[in-house]
This record gives C-alpha cells, sequence and structure tokens, in this order.
C-alpha cells in the first residue's frame, strides 16, 4: 500500500537533489535545474530556538546578533552537528522552492561525505524525512561530482575526483559506477579560514570573525605566490588593547598557511595512489585528476598540486555547482544512476 501512494504521489511532485553542505546548501529540481543556493546557516531565539532567519540573511548576522538570538551552522565537517536546527532549516528551504504545499511530497537525493557513518546516514535521512520528503536516497559527494563535470562513471577506467568543500575534502578513486577507493578529511574551507584567522592573529595581534576570513581567502588567497600581488584593507580588534584596528594584507602572506593546508591534501592524494591498484593508477596517471568544490577556487590549487604530483590537473568549470548538478543529471536519468546510491529509504 505504502509503494501504491508513494507512486501516486510521486506523480504529483518533483524529484529534488539536495547538496547538504557545511557552508551551502543548494537544491536542484528536476527538469528545472538549481533553484536554491543559501548558506547552510540559521538564526534562532535563545530561549525558544525558533527560527528567524534562514541562509543569506542569517549569514549576515554572523557576530553580530543580540543575547536573545544566536546564529549558528548546523552542519559540521560535512554531518548534522545539530539536528533540531538541519530539520529547520530544510523545512525553510523547502517551502521557499515548494509551490503546492498540498501535492508536493518529493523524492529527494542527498550528498553526503564519502566517510560518512552508517548512523549519520540515518540521521540525514530521517531530517530529510522530518522536513517533508517522500522519500530520501542518498548519494556520496565524490560521485556527485565526477557526474556532474562530465566523467563516464560506469566506464572501466579509473578516474580520480578531488572535491574541496566547506567542512571536508572529499577524495575518490572511480571506475566501472563504483567508488575503488576515498577518503574523506577535515582539511577543507573551514580550515582555510581558520588558518587566516590564526596568521592575522599572530602576526598581527588583531582578532577577526570567520565571515572576515573568509572575504579575505576569496579577495587574495594563494596557494602559490602569484605574479602580481594582491591586497586588501582588514578590520578587526587589537588583542592588547580592544580597540578596533586596521591592517593591510596580501596574497603573499597566506602563501605559507593556506598552502602548508593544500599540502595536507596533497599527502592525502598520496595515500590514495599508495592504495590504488596499478591499472586504475595508470590511467589516472594518463587521465590526470579533477577538483571541485569551493576549495578549487583557490588560487594557484591546481599548480601546485599538479607540481607535487606530476599529474594534469582539472578545475571544473563550475566546481561549487559540481555536486549538485551530478545529482541534477542523475534525477534525470534516475534509472540509469540508481545503482550508485549508497543507500535508500528502504534500508532502515
Amino acid at each position: 500500500m505504502k509503494k501504491f501512494v508513494n507512486k501516486f504521489l510521486g506523480v504529483f511532485s518533483d524529484d529534488l537533489g539536495i547538496d547538504l553542505g557545511t557552508s551551502n546548501t543548494l537544491i536542484c529540481v528536476k527538469n528545472k535545474g538549481i533553484i536554491l543556493n543559501e548558506p547552510s546557516v540559521v538564526t534562532i531565539t535563545a530561549k525558544t530556538r525558533e527560527i528567524f532567519e534562514v541562509g543569506d540573511r542569517a549569514k549576515l548576522m554572523i557576530g553580530r546578533t543580540p543575547v536573545s538570538y544566536e546564529t549558528i551552522r548546523p552542519l559540521r565537517n560535512g554531518v548534522i552537528a545539530d539536528y533540531e536546527v538541519t530539520e529547520k532549516m530544510l523545512r525553510s528551504f523547502y517551502k521557499r522552492v515548494n509551490s503546492n504545499r498540498l501535492l508536493h511530497n518529493p523524492r529527494v537525493i542527498i550528498c553526503v561525505p564519502a566517510g560518512i557513518t552508517q548512523v549519520e546516514k540515518r540521521a540525514v535521512m530521517e531530517v530529510t524525512r522530518e522536513a517533508g520528503a517522500r522519500e530520501a536516497h542518498l548519494i556520496e559527494e565524490p560521485m556527485a561530482a565526477a557526474i556532474g563535470v562530465g566523467i563516464n562513471i560506469f566506464e572501466p577506467e579509473g578516474n580520480m575526483i578531488v572535491d574541496i568543500g566547506g567542512g571536508t575534502s572529499e577524495l575518490a578513486v572511480i571506475s566501472l559506477g563504483g567508488v575503488v577507493r576515498k577518503s574523506s578529511f577535515r582539511v577543507a574551507g573551514d580550515k582555510f579560514d581558520a588558518a587566516i584567522i590564526d596568521y592575522v592573529r599572530t602576526k598581527h595581534n588583531l582578532l577577526i570573525g570567520e565571515k572576515t576570513a573568509e572575504e579575505v581567502k576569496i579577495q587574495i588567497g594563494s596557494a602559490i605566490p602569484i605574479e602580481e600581488e594582491i591586497t586588501i584593507e582588514v578590520s578587526g580588534k587589537n588583542i592588547l588593547n580592544g580597540l578596533p584596528k586596521d591592517i593591510t594584507l596580501s596574497s603573499t602572506d597566506l602563501v605559507e598557511p593556506l598552502g602548508s593546508l593544500v599540502q595536507e591534501i596533497i599527502e592525502e592524494i598520496r595515500v590514495i595512489f599508495e592504495k590504488t591498484p596499478p591499472e586504475l593508477a595508470a590511467d589516472i596517471r594518463r587521465r590526470g585528476l579533477y577538483i571541485t568544490g569551493g576549495g578549487a577556487l583557490l588560487r594557484g590549487i591546481d599548480k601546485k598540486i599538479s607540481n607535487a604530483l606530476n599529474l594534469k590537473v582539472t578545475i571544473s568549470e563550475e566546481p561549487l555547482n559540481a555536486v549538485v548538478n551530478g545529482i541534477n543529471v542523475l534525477l534525470q536519468n534516475f534509472s540509469t544512476y540508481s545503482k550508485v546510491l549508497v543507500s535508500a529509504e528502504t534500508d532502515y
């Protein structure tokens, strides 16, 4: 009976794809493409924990709320850190994309980190169903990214994906529609921001927030020295006297702290190569590897990885949207790509 009801509801609903990221949540709809791209940030009232703002407006409030409100990121390191707030955030996003609440009970494909545990998988699926989904299915981020960059994942050829997100970086060797080797580790966009905060505090006795650090990373961040140095004015709080203070940072200043983190990513790629069968390693040597995610936009990251590994490195055309684009392809061809889903609603 349940299968019949779900099939009946499917006639009246659109399939949704969600890239539930630490930094941003993207939602795509079958046959419509990406219809929502908002920061995974929520402002709640401190006493009742009711939603005050979600997404872009909530992000503007980071570090600026009075004691009666709290601005939080309910996802940390690619997984749910606050179940209740994540459910409310998803429900709020669903309302924005839902044109007919009475008939809109979508089948939802959610992207999750490759290293997620079974308990965390269950949490993601349950919170998605609680927010209004008819069915919930999961796909691993590097697999979705591989589909999104146009790789034929079903070929008997090895391909390597390096997806550098906000909370985690995901590495995977993919062949014949499956993940042969994978790694999920917490060196990604948030760590880049933290490195900038540490550098500014240590070198300039200045405290800056996460939002300022992210802006610095976007504007001048670089993994290698660049020909034309870029500078930015940064404001924060002087550690010594607590007063506001301005400094000037250059791209050269950030090469060491950011470059050292990129080196950690390179070392993790080496580890994956050591565990990869020789035939697949030979394929990757010939084809090179692909970088996706927001971290792919860091200046010089492709050159640093390429020089260290002596490999061709390709940054995808839309690195920020590679994962959700892959989910969109899956929605368009569900029967073909359903075999790459790591778990289905019926597994639990």
